[in-house]
């Protein structure tokens, strides 16, 4: 009876210790557009390590509450928090850009040599990571200047009054769509942002002349 009693709590001990283990999903890109391959990633309670793949994909054991850690050489290494409801991460790794991190880039196989050299060339709004600020607002005071939030509402300096406007603030404009509030964005979601002043916020025609935030997400 006592050894039935021992293997028993043993398997309740097993069952318990493998219900709090999951699998969590992901996927690495460079310049929110390119796969990154052979970076390892690793889980800092679990202790699981694996690696992403062709297309940037990656599987790995997280516990309930873990810390998904990523520390590839040329990339800013990133740690995202896990808990029992997170299922799959998208991570955008920033490019540290420097002649020669773009040779060991491509020899680490971590990109194409001819995305990589694109997306140097064309992309370098895309290089950003939004995600360590708490919300958008603090994302845009932060990330360019002449940005001040009143309220829920972006004033941009050198954008002029628009009477026909009746206000001050700048026009939001998320996805192509014009918007009143931008409060729900959260940061990690932001592809890119782009601030127009001045002559440049008229094609939005009057209501861009206190300046446009133009967001595009992911």
């Amino acid at each position: 009876m006592k050894r039935i009693l021992i293997i028993s709590a043993i398997c309740l001990i097993t069952l318990a210790a493998t219900a709090q283990t999951r699998v969590v999903y992901g996927n690495l890109t460079a310049y929110n557009a390119f796969p990154v391959m052979n970076v390892e990633i690793s889980s800092k309670k679990a202790k699981a390590t694996t690696m992403s793949d062709s297309l940037g994909n990656f599987s790995i054991v997280c516990l309930e509450k873990d810390v998904v850690m990523i520390k590839p050489k040329v990339f800013r290494p990133v740690n995202r928090n896990v808990n029992d409801k997170t299922a799959s991460l998208n991570i955008n790794l920033v490019f540290i850009d420097t002649p020669n991190n773009r040779q060991l880039a491509i020899d680490l196989g971590y990109v194409t040599q001819v995305d990589l050299n694109y997306a140097v060339s064309n992309l370098a709004a895309e290089n950003k990571d939004y995600c360590k600020y708490t919300d958008i607002f603090r994302l845009l005071e932060a990330e360019f200047g002449g940005i001040t939030v009143e309220n829920g509402q972006v004033l941009v300096r050198g954008g002029k009054t628009s009477f026909t406007a009746g206000s001050s603030y700048a026009l939001m404009v998320v996805d192509g769509q014009p918007t009143q509030n931008i409060d729900w964005i959260r940061p990690c979601f932001v592809k890119s942002v782009n601030i127009l002043k001045g002559s440049d916020g008229a094609i939005y025609g009057a209501r861009g002349g206190n300046g446009v935030v133009v967001i595009s997400t992911k």
